[in-house]
């Protein structure tokens, strides 16, 4: 199932945005690298942030065996921590929003860290009813992709799009089987407009 949903967020994010092979790009979150992988061949390099030492580790053995030259993977907690004045023209990822405290800071990290006329691409669950993680999960049960939206255009992004993505098909804990939707939305960060701005700094 990692793999189908993988790959269906990889081809409709290459369906939406006009991937670039002078592109840098970012993966927040990026789990055993699956998406990133994916897209590789269509962008020049793409760093993958995670705050696990753990999954750095299992990261970086997992590029070495496979011999990838342009994915490099970097130990850091966005959500405490800033990554510095390094710039992407993408960034992207998936069913990592939901666990992320704080959404709005660090969907104002995500503009602040991309070049203007950059994009975003967040592939996350549609509103449940918690029964996705079940009991003692304390992140969110997905978002209504309108209020998403909404956060985005308040933090300056413009052009934005969602679109069910994939269908998570799930047999529960009583043997019923239940389905999740994920939705992928995408944004781009609007390039100042010609003579905006006060000159040279």
């Amino acid at each position: 199932m990692y793999h189908e949903r993988a790959a269906a967020v990889a081809g409709e994010i290459r369906k939406v945005i006009p991937l670039n092979r002078e592109w840098r790009a970012l993966e927040f979150g990026p789990g055993t690298g699956l998406l990133s992988l994916l897209l590789k061949d269509q962008l020049k390099e793409i760093t993958l942030i995670d705050s696990s030492a753990g999954m750095v580790k299992v990261l970086n053995e997992k590029i070495a065996a496979e011999a990838v030259e342009n994915l490099k993977v970097l130990h850091l907690d966005l959500e405490q921590e800033d990554h510095g004045d390094e710039k992407y023209d993408l960034i992207y990822n998936l069913m990592v929003l939901h666990h992320v405290s704080d959404v709005e800071k660090i969907i104002g990290k995500f503009r602040d860290m991309l070049n203007p006329g950059g994009y975003l691409a967040v592939a996350d669950l549609c509103s449940e009813d918690g029964s996705f993680h079940g009991g003692g999960f304390t992140g969110h049960r997905g978002f209504n992709p309108e209020t998403l939206a909404a956060m985005l255009v308040d933090r300056g992004f413009a052009g934005i799009s969602h679109k069910t993505a994939y269908v998570i098909d799930r047999v529960m804990a009583d043997g019923s089987r239940k389905q999740f939707e994920v939705f992928l939305m995408t944004a781009s960060l609007p390039k100042p407009k010609a003579g905006a701005g006060s000159g040279v700094s």
